[in-house]
């Protein structure tokens, strides 16, 4: 395993070849080293590049600024989704990556659907687990074919169905292919969100 301070954002990076090399997102209050095991798991044989969040919000890191929960502060999205674009780009001309598969949980989900929309040549796709609408009034992207996996829970508290379901159908009316699950559980990751998630990314390399 790698660290790397040097580029724009703090990192964790392991190096692999044969898949497509994965963007790990953390929640709230995570950090660089959260998703490695689920990485690991979802994708052995992947390169996985795992950044720390620069937003603080009471010393937990995040990927952008909040107003309240459920509610974002959509100009430092925008801000911030720029931003972990140009690392992707500074990455994979420091590492020799391909473009990666987002892998996102919860804010970490939430930053890679913004990155989708506004600058869709930074993923190769995405799996959002636990995913709202970053923006509520995202620009025109054309996401033609890129693969994405939307991950929900039937009783999660902080993320209404509808508006998970209004996230699926902003991507799909940008030309995504865009397959998205509810699951019988709340806001925490599952097993069940690690087993779907494998699948997804099998049959990206089958």
């Amino acid at each position: 395993m790698a660290t790397a301070t040097t580029l724009s954002f703090t990192h964790r990076y392991e190096p692999a070849t044969g898949r497509p090399p994965l963007l790990l997102l953390h929640g709230t209050g995570g950090d660089e080293d959260d998703l490695l095991p689920l990485g690991r798991m979802i994708a052995p044989g992947s390169a996985l590049l795992s950044p720390r969040g620069k937003v603080l919000e009471h010393g937990m890191p995040r990927f952008f600024r909040r107003l309240a929960e459920g509610v974002f502060d959509e100009a430092d999205v925008v801000k911030q989704a720029n931003a972990l674009a140009d690392f992707v780009t500074e990455a994979r001309d420091a590492y020799g990556l391909a473009a990666p598969v987002a892998v996102g949980f919860s804010n970490g989900a939430n930053i890679a659907a913004a990155v989708l929309l506004l600058r869709p040549e930074a993923l190769a796709g995405a799996v959002l687990i636990r995913a709202m609408v970053p923006l509520a009034k995202p620009p025109k992207a054309d996401l033609s074919g890129k693969p994405v996996l939307i991950l929900s829970g039937a009783s999660d508290p902080i993320i209404p169905a509808e508006n998970a379901g209004r996230l699926a159908r902003q991507l799909t009316e940008a030309g995504a292919v865009v397959g998205h699950e509810t699951l019988p559980t709340g806001h925490g990751l599952t097993q069940a969100d690690a087993a779907l998630a494998k699948r997804f990314l099998d049959g990206l390399t089958a």
